[in-house]
């Protein structure tokens, strides 16, 4: 379930998998994406960015822990979020691996 900080992504295809549909409602949301790809069980360190991270997962699965209590968000092929700047953000990749396109504003 995606809750405060984070926003669902702002449409209406959710569910819609793979890079051309991510890229399209990326770029349909005001951003350029960039496609990022890791291997299953692959961690990310907790980290922020100074922008606003929209991001969709395009296949497999990553789940996020977010904020100071780590809430875990589990991201599934087509669901996306916003991640306002200056949130604090981990991350654990599925056990299939996963591909997904971001965009920062």
């Amino acid at each position: 379930m995606i809750g405060p900080p984070l926003e669902p992504f702002p449409d209406d295809r959710a569910g819609e998998k793979g890079i051309d549909a991510s890229r399209e409602r990326l770029r349909a949301a005001g951003v350029e994406p960039h496609a990022w790809s890791n291997a299953a069980g692959d961690p990310y360190a907790a980290h922020q960015h100074v922008t606003t991270k929209l991001l969709i997962c395009a296949a497999g699965s990553i789940t996020f822990f977010v904020g100071p209590d780590e809430q875990p968000v589990e991201l599934m092929a087509g669901d996306g979020f916003v991640l306002p700047a200056g949130t604090w953000h981990a991350a654990l990749v599925g056990p299939e691996g996963c591909t997904c396109l971001e965009g920062h504003r």
